[in-house]
C-alpha cells in the first residue's frame, strides 16, 4: 500500500454551516504534512474528515472525496470503524485512559477491535509499539503502572504507542505539542522524523517553526472572515512555502502581519 490520501472538492459542514471550502489536497506517501494557518480556520476540522472522526459530531458532514490509495473514505459501504483503524489520531491533549497500566493503554485500540491476543503477542506488540513512540526505556519496568502517571511528554509517546499498535498506515496529529514543554516538544518532533520512513503524517500545528522543523509538505489554511468557510490557500514543500510563497495571504501569516 503506498498510503497515498487525495482530497478533492472537500467540502465539510456543521448542519448547514460551511465550515471549510473547495478543499483539493494530495499528500504523498510515507511524508510529513503540516497544516498551519490561523485559528478557527479549518484546519484540525480538515484533519478530522481524513478519518471519518468529524462526522461523530451530531450534524456533520461531507461533500466530495477523501480517497487513500484510490479508495473513498466516503464511499457506499466502507465502514467509519475499519477507516479508523487505517488512519490513527492523536489529539491535542494527552488522553491515555486513566484507570488502565501503561502496557494496557497500548494495548486498547486492539482491544477495542475485538481482536483476540494471546499474552506473548501482547507482550511482544506493547514492547514494539512502546519503541516505535522511543518509550520503552523509560517505562519498561513499570508497565503495569497507570499510564496517567507519567509526563505530559511520556502519555503523548503512550498514546502514539497506543495508535501504532493498531498497525495503522496513516497518523494524524492535532497539535501534537501544544500541552507539552519544549523538551517534550523536542522528543514528540525527533519521533515524527522516525515515523515517517513507516507511516504517512498529516500535522496541525500552531507553531510554524515546528511546521518548519518537521515537515516535508505545508499547507496554509485561511478565512476571509469570521463566519465564512476555511480554505485551503496553497500547499507547497515546506522550504518553498517559508521562502516563497506564491500568496501574498500566506507571506503575511508566516511574517507575523495577521494570525
Amino acid at each position: 500500500m503506498s498510503q497515498r490520501i487525495d482530497a478533492k472538492d472537500l467540502n465539510i459542514y456543521y448542519g448547514a454551516f460551511l465550515a471549510v471550502a473547495g478543499v483539493n489536497m494530495s499528500i504523498d506517501p510515507r511524508s510529513v504534512t503540516a497544516l498551519i494557518g490561523p485559528s478557527g480556520c479549518g484546519k484540525s476540522t480538515f484533519l478530522r474528515t481524513l478519518n471519518r472522526m468529524h462526522e461523530v459530531i451530531p450534524g456533520a458532514r461531507v461533500k466530495g472525496t477523501v480517497e487513500i490509495d484510490g479508495i473513498d473514505l466516503y464511499g457506499a459501504g466502507v465502514d467509519p470503524v475499519a477507516v479508523r483503524r487505517q488512519v490513527g489520531m492523536v489529539f491535542q491533549r494527552p488522553n491515555p485512559f486513566p484507570t488502565m497500566s501503561i502496557a494496557e493503554n497500548v494495548l486498547a485500540g486492539v482491544r477495542l477491535n475485538n481482536k483476540r491476543i494471546g499474552k506473548s503477542d501482547a507482550n511482544e506488540l506493547v514492547e514494539a509499539s512502546l519503541r516505535g513512540a522511543n518509550l520503552w526505556n523509560e517505562v519498561k519496568d513499570r508497565l503495569d503502572r497507570p499510564g496517567s502517571g507519567l509526563s505530559g511528554g511520556q502519555q503523548q509517546r503512550l498514546c502514539i504507542a497506543r495508535a501504532i499498535a493498531v498497525k495503522p498506515q496513516v497518523l494524524l496529529m492535532d497539535e501534537p505539542c501544544s500541552a507539552l514543554d519544549p523538551i517534550s516538544t523536542l522528543a514528540i518532533e525527533d519521533l515524527i522524523a522516525e515515523l515517517k520512513s513507516e507511516y504517512t503524517i498529516v500535522i496541525v500545528t500552531h507553531n510554524m517553526q515546528q511546521a518548519a522543523r518537521v515537515s516535508d509538505r505545508t499547507g496554509f489554511f485561511n478565512l476571509e472572515a469570521t463566519g465564512k468557510p476555511g480554505r485551503l490557500i496553497e500547499i507547497d514543500d515546506t522550504a518553498t512555502i517559508f521562502s516563497s510563497p506564491s500568496e501574498q495571504a500566506t507571506e503575511d501569516y508566516i511574517s507575523g502581519r495577521f494570525g
